[in-house]
């Protein structure tokens, strides 16, 4: 069950107009075992009760606290699996890991002791196009239909949604008593209020990243947030002019923080009054001080994009059971409220699903959220942002 603070803070810290769905040592790791070793068979049933399989995960500090207390669970009940985490610190980047996944496959040297692999959904695309990813299924994961089937379909089920955060407007209510509720108001608010507003560097963080995505889409028919065909890079002009237009109205006229966590040290600093925020960070910052009191979140008309972060397993893996299990129990509901709990953010398995006091928590609280889908487009999205509005 997850603490009624967590579920009190969910509903009063944040003021909704739309939604809310939430928003990083070395250590040893086996190579994968040659065929007709030991662990060559580590697929059948009697392998997987004797196994160990390495996890890698990035994020920032409250993502390794969730394992911490997530894995302990897992193998306190399922004693003969232990999970061996690698964690890679924010800001030292995931690439390492996925080319280290990359290198082995072609190398014919198995996954190269990745067994499970946390990211985001550039890295899903990606793994997609090099045949990285294995195809998941509710026969192998039994909790896989307790998860939002359109979800699955975007990342053609090569990854699992196991939490979910949105990017919402953070804001200083003593200074913004009324925030806006659509982006058109906010794009006013933006112009009559100059140099109180940032948002940081799109290829940097997510956050801004969503504030420059959804303003391009702004123009664009709702189905566009799931086509990754590149032919629709002819309708961004209408975008692109209206960030480049609001480029003089931002902090320092025309300054974009590095990181997400850049924007919110300028809110917290009173430097501006109003930033896009990934709600998970920003709540996690206020029940730890970090974060004044006075900053609440809002979601616009229609939602900044926002998203799941993944869980993939490699094709080439030879722990895939053990691996299956710990999945299956991630999805469980029990692991889900620790997901909650301990994220601040929306669960990965549907909210039916969850125990009756979270599904209270969020009522109301997941109208209107949207998950982009565009494949290698965002790259070109930051490519064309850094000559067109940051370079001028």
């Amino acid at each position: 069950m997850v603490k009624k603070k967590t579920a009190f803070s969910l509903l009063t810290s944040l003021v909704l107009a739309g939604s809310l769905l939430a928003g990083c040592g070395d250590n040893k790791t086996a190579e994968s075992a040659p065929p007709g070793s030991a662990n060559a068979n580590a697929g059948t049933p009697s392998a997987a009760q004797s196994s160990e399989f390495t996890f890698y995960y990035t994020g920032s500090q409250n993502v390794d606290d969730l394992w911490k207390a997530l894995i302990p669970m897992f193998e306190e009940k399922n004693p003969d699996i232990k999970v061996k985490p690698v964690y890679v610190a924010s800001g030292t980047a995931a690439q390492p890991t996925y080319d280290k996944i990359l290198a082995a496959k072609q190398a014919g040297k198995g996954s190269g002791g990745v067994d499970l692999y946390e990211s985001g959904v550039d890295d899903v695309t990606k793994g997609q196009k090099d045949d990285l990813w294995d195809t998941l299924a509710a026969d192998q994961i039994a909790n896989l239909n307790n998860v939002d089937q359109q979800t699955l379909q975007d990342v053609s089920n090569l990854a699992i949604p196991y939490r979910s955060s949105a990017v919402l407007l953070a804001y200083n209510s003593d200074k913004v008593p009324n925030p806006p509720k659509t982006l058109d108001e906010l794009y006013d608010w933006i112009k009559n209020n100059p140099e109180k507003f940032a948002y940081n560097d799109p290829s940097t963080g997510g956050a801004g990243s969503s504030f420059v995505t959804t303003s391009i889409y702004k123009f664009l028919p709702e189905d566009a947030i799931h086509n990754s065909d590149p032919s629709i890079e002819s309708q961004w002009t209408q975008g692109f002019d209206l960030l480049k237009d609001l480029g003089k109205y931002v902090y320092g006229k025309g300054i974009y923080p590095k990181k997400n966590q850049g924007t919110l040290d300028l809110l917290a600093s009173g430097e501006v009054d109003m930033i896009p925020a990934w709600s998970d960070m920003v709540l996690d910052q206020l029940d730890k001080g970090q974060l004044p009191a006075s900053i609440k979140m809002q979601q616009v008309t229609p939602g900044f994009n926002g998203g799941p972060t993944y869980l993939m397993v490699p094709k080439e893996s030879d722990k895939k059971d053990a691996v299956y299990k710990f999945l299956d129990f991630v999805l469980s509901p029990e692991a889900q409220a620790v997901v909650v709990s301990k994220m601040h953010g929306f669960p990965g398995i549907k909210l039916s699903n969850m125990p009756q006091d979270i599904q209270d928590s969020f009522k109301g609280a997941s109208d209107g959220f949207r998950t982009f889908n565009l494949g290698d487009l965002g790259t070109e999205i930051n490519k064309r942002w850094q000559s067109e509005v940051a370079a001028q």
